[in-house]
């Protein structure tokens, strides 16, 4: 086997001291540029790598940051990781991305490993199943900084940064009682998942505002994945009273109910107006095209990455929430009006 290049070994070759190359090898301008480049060009031509867990070690750093999301596959998750990444990258960090499934074990399990890997902070979108938070107080309590994004966690007195679920909830609702719609159903998720709670509560004051009842039977709670939008379609098919409007909390289960209704003849938006929440891509290649909050994932993901950073400082931010905005995207589902 071939034996590593080192350091030592470039400065021996060279005649430098060691601790020249070593600053050299690392870009720094206390080297004159000449003899940079004469060292870094040995290095090269020798296949020399810098050992990064050594470095690591002796900075108290690794440079990483876990990632932990519910569904990489997801628009919106897999978009906030690309604004993390970015943002990640441009500061000199490499980033783990690990997916809970939804599943709160899983969500414990990967956050643990990410822990025994040292990471030198946490972004974390929590699971629909969390409620106990002592794996998140863990992480506290290794002085590991930790910011959540999207999903807003009770209890805890953490960095989350998110859109205004209610605020968007509200307009949503809004716009398909503007296009004529008086009896309008949510699609729901769990109440204990901020996100689902708020965009619910939006959807309810938008009601009343505009002198509309709110009926506990127009609202339609499931896990909020494609299976449960054919189910969730079908109970409205068989409402005595068919709704004229479809407020959906996500915009997977919107387009599978969406195909469903269309699949038994229901014209959308003539007979059913539709809005979905997050603005999936498909969304917009549907017949008729799918009206949908944008939540402006990618900037999400780069202001979570930006607070982290400033929770690594020496000065951590105050900031406990942070808003992104996020705005109604209106497309042909729910144009009853044209």
């Amino acid at each position: 086997m071939k034996k590593k290049v080192t350091i030592h070994d470039l400065a021996k070759m060279l005649n430098i001291d060691s601790s020249t190359v070593s600053r050299a090898l690392a870009n720094s301008p206390r080297v004159k540029q000449k003899t940079r480049d004469l060292i870094q060009a040995k290095a090269k031509e020798l296949g020399y790598s810098r050992n990064v867990v050594a470095s690591n070690l002796r900075s108290k750093r690794t440079l990483t940051i876990g990632v932990v999301v519910p569904y990489i596959s997801r628009y919106f998750f897999s978009t906030v990781i690309a604004g993390i990444e970015e943002h990640a990258t441009e500061n000199g960090y490499q980033v783990i991305i690990c997916q809970s499934h939804d599943q709160i074990e899983r969500e414990q399990q990967m956050i643990q490993t990410l822990l025994s890997y040292q990471v030198d902070g946490l972004l974390v979108s929590i699971s629909m199943e969390t409620e106990n938070t002592d794996h998140l107080k863990h992480v506290l309590n290794q002085e590991v900084p930790l910011v959540l994004f999207d999903r807003k966690c009770n209890g805890l007195s953490l960095p989350t940064i998110h859109i205004d679920d209610f605020q968007m909830g509200y307009e949503a609702t809004k716009h398909l009682i503007d296009q004529g719609c008086r009896r309008i159903v949510h699609f729901t998720g769990s109440d204990q998942i901020s996100i689902y709670h708020d965009r619910k509560q939006g959807y309810c004051q938008a009601l009343k505002d505009h002198g509309l009842v709110v009926s506990e039977e127009l609202i339609l709670t499931s896990a909020l994945k494609e299976a449960d939008g054919k189910l969730l379609a079908q109970q409205v098919l068989d409402m005595p009273l068919r709704p004229d409007g479809i407020f959906c909390a996500n915009d997977l289960t919107a387009i599978s109910a969406m195909q469903l209704l269309i699949e038994k003849g229901v014209k959308i938006p003539e007979d059913i107006a539709f809005v979905g929440f997050s603005n999936e891509p498909l969304g917009n290649y549907l017949s008729p095209a799918l009206t949908s909050v944008n939540q402006n994932p990618k900037e999400i993901g780069k202001v979570a990455m930006q607070t982290l950073l400033g929770e690594l400082s020496t000065k951590p931010s105050p900031d406990t929430d942070r808003l992104v905005p996020a705005h109604l995207v209106v497309r042909a589902s729910s144009l009853k009006k044209g």
